[in-house]
């Protein structure tokens, strides 16, 4: 007889709570078998949780207490998260179906997040601004208060331990509401960060589906700040309530990256780079390289590599180290693609390799090819976002083009331009309007540099002393030692307004 499948429960004031009354199913995409259930968490539960957060905050056990503090509990949960790295890779590689070479690389750099932050925190230094006169005026930067991160299923770990990270350095308590598709490697943070020294009730993580649990968040007055990482519909959803209860929102959202392909760079090189954005996580990164805007001079060769390449791409087991190919993260995932695709061919693309649906070796699980598509510039799928590995290719006759095209859509996230010319890569570069241009790269990520796009990709960013100072308020100090308030004598000598 099978054993049950184990309960995750919501991490609550340093415990794991009991039950909530509905749960969700977490399922493994490559064999559709169940993980684990979690909690749906109701509103009222959810508005208790924002009660406690309240105290904790005004407690001032962590909200007040030494940057040095902050530094040692930081460090110490990158040091544990460090130690625990093969436990964390497995179940991340189990609940997101993706390939476990993956996982290995990009997990090992997660603790480098902890450690930026903390050492941010135990460094950075308040302002001493010019001031007229005998006035000395001092600038420190205090802990918001309450800040509710939405975290997507796409990167669960490093998203989070991002945002998590720049936000307990600067001293606010934090509710996180993961994704209910791949919530288990969020949920192990929190005792994680206990183990560290982290008081209880600074860190809360609560499951739920987003049009309850994260509604209910998202609307209370008691935040104060609101960190989302999603599609613009959830953002559309969330910014009126915000904006009526004076709560900024950060906001990472949607891609179509144009991968600017351009003469001097070797076709094979351009093959690898074309791979390597379009097809890590299966597609499914708001960066993702889903526009090859090729230049006409290499266009044939590399039209005929990429397909063979492609083709011989290794879909299966994400557990299996050569695996090169997991899955998307959901039917519904699946269903999208193929819909994008369908739609690609009635506007006249055509495809060159992929475009199906695909199971793993037992006939289960959520795959999907990889997927190119010759396209027109303006078609639906060169401007819309699939989420998944079906990458539109499109065919440019000049470097005018190729920046056009990749500022046509209405994303501005990241961008990638490859070229043996510097010259031409640095104009190149500096005429596409994205928040992350790529110069013979993609997908390069560090804790010391801001991430985060225009227009409708997003407002804000992640990592940096932009997100550390994100969580904080600025508060000025002015210390008179010779303006005299005179102003209403009899005789105003001296006298200073302003």
């Amino acid at each position: 007889m099978s054993s049950p499948i184990p309960h995750i429960s919501n991490w609550i004031n340093g415990t794991h709570t009991a039950a909530t009354p509905q749960t969700i199913t977490v399922l493994n995409p490559a064999t559709e078998t169940p993980l684990a259930t979690i909690d749906a968490t109701p509103p009222e539960t959810v508005h208790k949780v924002l009660a406690s957060a309240v105290h904790t905050f005004q407690s001032g056990s962590w909200s007040k207490t030494d940057p040095g503090d902050r530094f040692t509990v930081l460090s110490t949960a990158a040091r544990l998260l460090r130690a625990r790295l093969d436990d964390f890779i497995t179940l991340e590689t189990t609940q997101t179906g993706r390939p476990i070479r993956e996982m290995q690389t990009q997990l090992t750099r997660v603790p480098e997040w902890l450690e930026y932050f903390a050492s941010l925190a135990r460094v950075h230094e308040g302002r001493v601004p010019p001031f007229k006169g005998p006035v000395v005026n001092t600038l420190t930067r205090l802990p918001l208060g309450i800040v509710a991160q939405i975290t997507p299923y796409n990167h669960p770990l490093l998203i989070a331990t991002k945002k998590i990270a720049a936000a307990l350095a600067a001293g606010n308590v934090v509710i996180v509401k993961p994704s209910e598709l791949a919530p288990l490697s969020v949920l192990k943070l929190g005792p994680l960060f206990q183990e560290a020294g982290l008081p209880d009730g600074v860190l809360q993580i609560v499951c739920g589906y987003g049009q309850e649990t994260g509604k209910a968040l998202c609307e209370s007055a008691e935040l104060a700040k609101i960190d989302l990482t999603g599609g613009l519909g959830t953002y559309r959803a969330i910014a009126p309530v915000a904006a009526a209860n004076m709560v900024p929102v950060t906001a990472e959202l949607g891609g179509k990256a144009p991968v600017c392909l351009f003469p001097s760079l070797e076709v094979e090189r351009a093959v690898q780079a074309a791979l390597f954005a379009g097809f890590i996580a299966s597609g499914q990164t708001c960066v993702t390289g889903s526009r090859l805007l090729v230049h006409g001079e290499i266009y044939g060769p590399f039209r005929e590599l990429l397909v063979q390449r492609v083709r011989g791409l290794r879909i299966g087991d994400p557990m299996d180290g050569r695996t090169q190919i997991g899955t998307v993260i959901s039917r519904a995932a699946v269903a999208r693609c193929l819909a994008f695709v369908e739609r690609a061919v009635l506007d006249g693309g055509s495809v060159m390799c992929g475009g199906r649906a695909t199971t793993g070796p037992d006939g289960k699980g959520f795959f999907f090819e990889p997927t190119v598509i010759e396209v027109r510039a303006d078609s639906h799928l060169a401007c819309n976002e699939v989420f998944g590995p079906v990458i539109a290719l499109i065919r440019c006759e000049s470097e005018e083009e190729i920046v056009s095209i990749a500022n046509s859509t209405p994303f501005a996230l990241g961008a990638s331009v490859w070229s043996n010319d510097f010259t031409q890569a640095h104009r190149v570069a500096a005429k596409i309007d994205a928040g992350i241009v790529w110069i013979n790269g993609h997908h390069l990520n560090d804790p010391s540099s801001p991430w985060g796009g225009f227009k409708e990709s997003g407002m804000g960013k992640e990592n940096g002393l932009e997100a550390y100072e994100s969580y904080t308020k600025v508060k000025s100090t002015l210390m008179n030692y010779g303006v005299a308030p005179v102003w209403f004598d009899d005789e105003v000598v001296n006298a200073r307004y302003g």
